[in-house]
Formats: C-alpha cells, sequence, structure tokens
C-alpha cells in the first residue's frame, strides 16, 4: 500500500444512510491511497483517506467480485495492434519484467515496444504515466491502444451501490480528457481522472454478456489513445492525475488547477440557424484559442476568465467543434444541428401513422410495431433466435400511443383521433382481460409485467381528455387497480400518471373513485418515503429508471396533496439521480444518465454497451422538470430541457428513429458508435418533451 503523510486540513464529509438521511462528520483532507498487484504491477485498490465506507473505487481483478474478471484486467494493463510494413499483430502487456523501486516503475514489453509506467504522489493526487518506446529498427504504428481502468461500476444491490459503486463519466476530450467517477450515492468524497500529457481519443467496453451480469454490470473501461507512430528509439508518453473531489463543481475546479481545461456549450442540439455559444474555462496562461467548425476557423475571445466563441449552426446532422488551445493542444465539443424541433415531431408522427401502425388481417392488427429502418417494413416479430420479449406489439411500444395522444392536443387531426380510436380498442380487446390483467402480446402467453399497467392507464386517462368519452376514464382507474391488487403498493414504476389520472377522474366527476386512486397514491408514497434509498431491485438490480420513477411520484403526489414530507423525500433522493447525469461537451452525453444495457434487449443489433443517449433518460429530465415546478428552483428547468433536447438525436428528418445509440468505440472488441437499425421503443423521449416543452402531463 502507498502511504502518504496526510495534511490535517477538515472539510464535512456527508453521507446517506438507509432511509435517505444524511449525516456529516469532519474527515481530514482526502487524498488518493493505492496497491498495486505485486504479480502484474497493476492497480488493485484505489481508495480515498477519510472515506467512511473505504470503498474501493476498482473492481476486483482476482475473480472474487466477478469470477470471469481475473488479473489481466487489473488498472494500468492494456492492449494495442502494432503495424510493422504489411504485418499486424495484436499485442497485450499484463506481464511484467521489471519492477523497482518498489513497485513505482514497472516495465512491461508487447511486440517490439517497451511499456515503463510510472507512479508517484503529488501532494494527495497520484500521478500516473505511461511510456512508449520502440525498441525495434524500423518504423512502427500503435493502433487500437486500451489501457484498462476498471472503474467498479456495476449494480449488486441498491445498498451496495449508493454506498460503494461509481457511475463513471467519461470524457474522450483529447488533450483534456477526464472522468469523474460519482459515487452513486452522490455524496462525497468522488474521485476524479484527468490527463495532463498525451491525449485519449475514445473508450472502449469489455467482457459484457448474457453470461457476465446481464444488465447489471457495465462491463471492464479501457481508454482508448489515439494511434502512435513512433521510429526506432522514439517514445510516446500519455500522464494523467488522480484526485478526490466533493462534487461536479469542485471537480471541475480541480481539472482547471491541475492543468487541463473544461469546456461547455449553451446547449448541443440547435435549430439550423442557432448560434452556438462555446466557452473554454482554463489556467490565466491558457492563450491562442480557437475553434474549427469543418473548414471554417474562428478565433475565440477572452472573456472574463474564460474563452468564448459564437458560431451559427448552419449545417444539418453532426458537428464536431476542434478547439486549439495553449501549445499544440486540442480538445472538442459535439452538437447536433436539427432542421426545427415542432417539425421532427411531426415528420416522427406522421412515420407513426404511415409505418408502424399493423394492418391487414393479422390479429396485432392496429398495434404498434417495431420498425426496422434498414429492412424499411414492420419487424413482425415472429423470427427464430431473436429476443422476442421486448420487440413485441404491448408494453414499451404504448409509447408511440402516448405520443400520439399527448401531439393531439396540441396539434388536432382526424387521422391522429382515428389512429388512437383504433389502437385503444386494441389495447383493450387483444392486451386485456375482462379484469384489466395486462399483457404485452396478443397471445397473453407472457409474463404479467406491473410496468405495462402504468402505460396503459396513461394512454386511457390521455383518451379521456381527447373525447371526453367517460369510458376512457373508467379504463384507467380499472387499470391501475389491477395493477395495485397484483402487485401492491411497493412496485417502482415507470411513468404512473399520478396527476393525470386525478385530474382526470375530478373531471369525469368519479368522486369515489378519485378518492380509492388518492389513496392508492399515497399508499405507494409512504411506501417510497420508508424505503427511502433502499430501492428494491426490478428487472435490473438498481437503475436510473428506479430512482427517477421514484422522484417523479412523490413530485407528483406532493403537487396534488400538498403533503411535505413527500417533497422532503423527492429532494433527499436528488443527489443520488443526480449522480448518474454527466457533465461532458456532447449531446450524446451532457445531461444524460448512463444506462448500458437497452442496445441488447430492444436493438436489432442485440449489442451490450453504453446507450447514449437512451430514452429513458428523459426520466431524469421529467423528475427535473418536476422539481423546478415544486421547489421554484428554476436551474432543474433548464437542466430538464437539455436533458429531454439531448434526445432528439434518436429521431431523424425523415421521421425514422432509433431505439438506442452505441456510443463506445468497442464492446467486446465489435464496433460502436451507431444507432441501432430498430424504431422500437423510443417515443417516450418525445412524451416526456412535450412534458417539459409544453407541460403536457
Amino acid at each position: 500500500m502507498k502511504k502518504k503523510k496526510v495534511k490535517r486540513k477538515l472539510l464535512k464529509l456527508c453521507s446517506l444512510g438507509l432511509l435517505g438521511i444524511t449525516v456529516c462528520t469532519p474527515v481530514i483532507a482526502q487524498q488518493i491511497n493505492y496497491q498495486a498487484n505485486p504479480r502484474t504491477g497493476a492497480l488493485q485498490a484505489l481508495t480515498i483517506a477519510g472515506d467512511p465506507q473505504g470503498m474501493n473505487w476498482l473492481v476486483a481483478t482476482d475473480g472474487s467480485q466477478y469470477s470471469w474478471i481475473k488479473e489481466n484486467y487489473g488498472w494500468g494493463l492494456g492492449y494495442f495492434t502494432q503495424i510493422k510494413g504489411n504485418r499486424q499483430d495484436e499485442v497485450h502487456w499484463n506481464v511484467p519484467v521489471e519492477i523497482r523501486q518498489g513497485g513505482k516503475e514497472i516495465i512491461y514489453f508487447a511486440g517490439d515496444i517497451r511499456i515503463l509506467v510510472k507512479r508517484y504522489m503529488r501532494d494527495e493526487d497520484l500521478v500516473e504515466e505511461y511510456i512508449f518506446r520502440n525498441l525495434g529498427n524500423e518504423h512502427i504504428s500503435l493502433a487500437d491502444i486500451g489501457i484498462y481502468t476498471p472503474f467498479n461500476d456495476n449494480y449488486p444491490n441498491s445498498q451496495t451501490c449508493i454506498n460503494a459503486r461509481t457511475n463513471t463519466h467519461i470524457w474522450e476530450g483529447d488533450n483534456a480528457a477526464y472522468v469523474n467517477a460519482l459515487r452513486m450515492g452522490g455524496y462525497a468524497p468522488h474521485l476524479g481522472l484527468v490527463v495532463t500529457k498525451g491525449a485519449v481519443k475514445s473508450y472502449e467496453i469489455w467482457e459484457r454478456g448474457n453470461d457476465k451480469a446481464n444488465s447489471h454490470t457495465r462491463g471492464i473501461i479501457a481508454l482508448n489513445l489515439p494511434d502512435i507512430q513512433l521510429e526506432p528509439g522514439k517514445e510516446y508518453s500519455i500522464s494523467w492525475r488522480l484526485f478526490s473531489h466533493k462534487g461536479i463543481d469542485d471537480f471541475q475546479q480541480k481539472v482547471l488547477e491541475k492543468g487541463s481545461v473544461f469546456v461547455s456549450c449553451n446547449k448541443y442540439v440547435f435549430e439550423k440557424g442557432e448560434t452556438a455559444r462555446i466557452e473554454l474555462a482554463g489556467a490565466s496562461g491558457v492563450q491562442k484559442c480557437i475553434v474549427k467548425k469543418n473548414s471554417s476557423i474562428t478565433p475565440m475571445y477572452k472573456e472574463g476568465d474564460k474563452w468564448i466563441a459564437e458560431i451559427v449552426m448552419d449545417q444539418l446532422g453532426e458537428v464536431h467543434l476542434d478547439i486549439s488551445y495553449g501549445t499544440n493542444k486540442q480538445t472538442h465539443a459535439t452538437c447536433l444541428v436539427i432542421s426545427n424541433v415542432d417539425s421532427l415531431i411531426q415528420k416522427r408522427v406522421d412515420f407513426i401513422l404511415n409505418h408502424q401502425q399493423m394492418k391487414g388481417s393479422d390479429r396485432r392488427k392496429d398495434a404498434f410495431m417495431v420498425y426496422d429502418n434498414e429492412k424499411n417494413e414492420i419487424y413482425l416479430n415472429n423470427t427464430p433466435n431473436c429476443n422476442p420479449v421486448d420487440r413485441d406489439e404491448g408494453a414499451e411500444r404504448v409509447g408511440m400511443g402516448v405520443l400520439l395522444a399527448k401531439y393531439y392536443q396540441l396539434h388536432p387531426s382526424s387521422e391522429i383521433k382515428e389512429s388512437l380510436l383504433r389502437y385503444t380498442k386494441f389495447l383493450r380487446n387483444r392486451l386485456q382481460e375482462s379484469d384489466y390483467k395486462t399483457f404485452s402480446s396478443v397471445d397473453r402467453k407472457g409474463r404479467n409485467r406491473a410496468y405495462n399497467y402504468a402505460w396503459v392507464s396513461e394512454l386511457y386517462f390521455q383518451m379521456y381528455g381527447i373525447t371526453k368519452d367517460k369510458q376512457y376514464a373508467v379504463d384507467g382507474y380499472k387499470t391501475l387497480r389491477s395493477m395495485f391488487r397484483q402487485f401492491g403498493h411497493g412496485f417502482y414504476a415507470i411513468g404512473i400518471p399520478v396527476r393525470l389520472g386525478l385530474q382526470m377522474l375530478k373531471t369525469a366527476g368519479m368522486q369515489t373513485e378519485y378518492e380509492t386512486l388518492k389513496n392508492d397514491y399515497i399508499r405507494v408514497g409512504d411506501t417510497f418515503v420508508k424505503n427511502g434509498l433502499n430501492y428494491p431491485a426490478s428487472e435490473v438490480n438498481y437503475e436510473q429508471s428506479i430512482v427517477a420513477p421514484s422522484i417523479m411520484f412523490l413530485l407528483q403526489l406532493y403537487q396534488e396533496t400538498g403533503i411535505q414530507k413527500y417533497l422532503d423525500e423527492a429532494k433527499r433522493q436528488m443527489s443520488v439521480l443526480e449522480a448518474f447525469a454527466g457533465n461532458q461537451p456532447s449531446y450524446h452525453l451532457n445531461e444524460i444518465a448512463i444506462r448500458h444495457w437497452d442496445g441488447y434487449w430492444f436493438g436489432k443489433r442485440e449489442m451490450w454497451g453504453d446507450t447514449f443517449p437512451h430514452y429513458w433518460s428523459t426520466l431524469s429530465g421529467a423528475a427535473f422538470y418536476l422539481y423546478a415546478q415544486c421547489t421554484g428552483d428554476n436551474s432543474y428547468k433548464k437542466r430538464a430541457e437539455n436533458v429531454v433536447r439531448n434526445n432528439l438525436c434518436l429521431f431523424f428528418e425523415d421521421g425514422r428513429a432509433s431505439c438506442a445509440y452505441i456510443y463506445p468505440n468497442r464492446v467486446n472488441g465489435m464496433k460502436g458508435e451507431f444507432y441501432d437499425p430498430y424504431a422500437n421503443d423510443q417515443d417516450w423521449a418525445l412524451v416526456y418533451y412535450l412534458l417539459v416543452s409544453d407541460n403536457i402531463y
């Protein structure tokens, strides 16, 4: 164990107990401690002095945490492709040839390359340097370089996650790359990494699979270096600093103090013709800042302690803003330009109406179905060796109906109304039994899934608002009552229509049903308050779409009842939800919650890995929006707008859509960075966009 005398500087460390009670105790200033594996030289433990949880920020690489994660994935080991002439060899470094100075320097060989790893303390930070030297006699190119950084980002259960796991937010920002590893409980101390020499251009995920913890781990993270060209005897080095911090503001300040820069934009999705304001914060010595968009170069000007550029976003599609600063240093921001939000949503609605509602004699007639953008046809969900459950004619696909119902309130049309009338008839006759037991498919042979009830009831209540046909209010009420009868009052359902349901029952004059449903909701709210941060496992052990619906429910219940304890509990849980959200300068990442399994379950490629964005990240946006309404803190409304706006990238100018964007460079060696071809369940993103933008519950 590397130890260093700790300065006697005190701060308050706040921890969250089982019920969400915050306890603050004074602790010493927080130094990074580490432990290296004596066989591999890799780090096997990273801890922070004064952390009462003694959290190891790294996955165990001895097979004790996951049997398939062994020493070859230790922190600081890695791999690359060595290219000499026409020959390419994939090589790894995982066994040292020499360990010097008690583990402060470790030497590895991989192909013709010597890798020297140096570690030392600077103040309370751990500094690591990786030096790649060509020992051969000819020019060598190194490609696909990855250094394993196995952050402890996985999901055994809520309490372990709250106290001893991290949401790892990665910014592959070239010379200004960083990692903000936030404890899932949202309380300090947290861990940061900032590149101080060299660059990180992307990252990869390893060891994902249905037989490798399924949806309950993010996998092993590896940071990718840019390709390197090395003449004989020449070398390339990258170094970074690991440090503790107290939250996003403290993290940003420390990034600057350690010599890096921090880039941000006024927003990340623009309508064509809008102006982007790019800001670069850096040390006082940062000079010569320019932004390059395609072939156009814009000098940045100094405003206070920041460098600013304003650029008209006049070209549709992704815009890569390359920023040069200092002496030959580069970073970037990634934005998206769309034609117009209203027209984008209209085109999506039209596409659903014209292409995704089932026709013909199939017993799924009038259902909204998955669409295959490669084959330009509805996916019939009858292919062998597929995952039919998450591609069926019910469940999350109900989001298409809810979107149409909300859109109709802004833009009434007979076509939309007729489509919805047929669709709700399909739901009631084909997916529900007489007692409102609700299924995902017309054969009614699948699981009785609790999530279905909230979604179907929301659509019924929306339809009552559109038609004033009291039967829809009855259907919405009885669907929810069926859910409570079967599943009790402790299920963290996504999208329970608290305000909408109660207001529609009141409007319909169904006072008895109103009181009954309100009492159901109060029982749920009381359960959520009692549980606090002790979230029960659902289809995933612990995830953002358990925390966000809890907060959304509590806030709406507060709005309807005025009972203060529900707002107080939402406030206590908010920091846990916020810890899921990134702050990187990209529309894929900024305020987007970490999710990493939906591409496998819902996509055509059935690929694991980070889905940035995934549409359920808009649940965080909804929670932020409701929080702003309840507290008057408009900073959360701005954050909500950012979440739902960034999710517009899942919808294309021709009305098509994608259920998931696989963000990492590679996952298990397979190329990422693509939109999955299935338009499946992503329309919930527009449902919550209309909540945030137009206050349509």
